[in-house]
């Protein structure tokens, strides 16, 4: 059985197996401790029933205005827990959370080359809106893409009206 709750602080010391796999970002511990001040809601474990960490999501609502939206921060599944819909699961949550705080949208970012991620995102109901040139930095810079899905707030899906060209990470908003 696996039980979704909110992420606490002692989980940052029994994260490891998830977090030691090379497309998963790793952050410092005050970057962690921040999402858990600021958006408690948005940071999720999935949790065995031996208690371990199986996987976890991180995210906030931020931007103004029609940009108000949910951003996924991470999201991770440790590799002997994928492809039990744990991810979609989370994802979900996070979607939920979103529509409760009247988003417009929920974004996230993905490396261009993690195939396996951008297709569970598109299965999800996510389109690339725009590519972020060398976003993620490493011995080769690499591009991700910007995700959205449309959240019910944003009823003509002017969120997801994909950009023609691709932007630089100076150029976010």
């Amino acid at each position: 059985m696996t039980t979704i709750r909110p992420f606490v602080c002692e989980d940052l010391f029994r994260f490891n197996n998830v977090n030691l796999d090379p497309l998963t970002e790793t952050y410092g511990l005050p970057f962690y401790m921040q999402y858990l001040a600021r958006w408690p809601e948005y940071f999720q474990t999935c949790e065995s029933a031996g208690g371990r960490i199986m996987g976890y999501i991180m995210g906030k609502a931020e931007g103004g205005g029609e940009k108000w939206h949910g951003h996924v921060t991470a999201l991770t599944v440790a590799p002997e827990f994928r492809r039990l819909g744990l991810a979609g699961k989370l994802m979900n949550n996070l979607e939920q959370i979103s529509e409760q705080k009247k988003c417009f949208f929920v974004d996230l970012f993905v490396r261009v080359s993690n195939k396996v991620a951008v297709n569970m995102y598109r299965k999800l109901g996510y389109e690339v809106y725009r590519t972020v040139l060398e976003y993620y930095s490493g011995d080769v810079d690499e591009d991700a893409y910007d995700m959205r899905k449309a959240l019910s707030r944003d009823k003509d899906k002017k969120s997801m009206i994909p950009l023609k060209r691709p932007v630089r990470p100076d150029e976010l908003d």
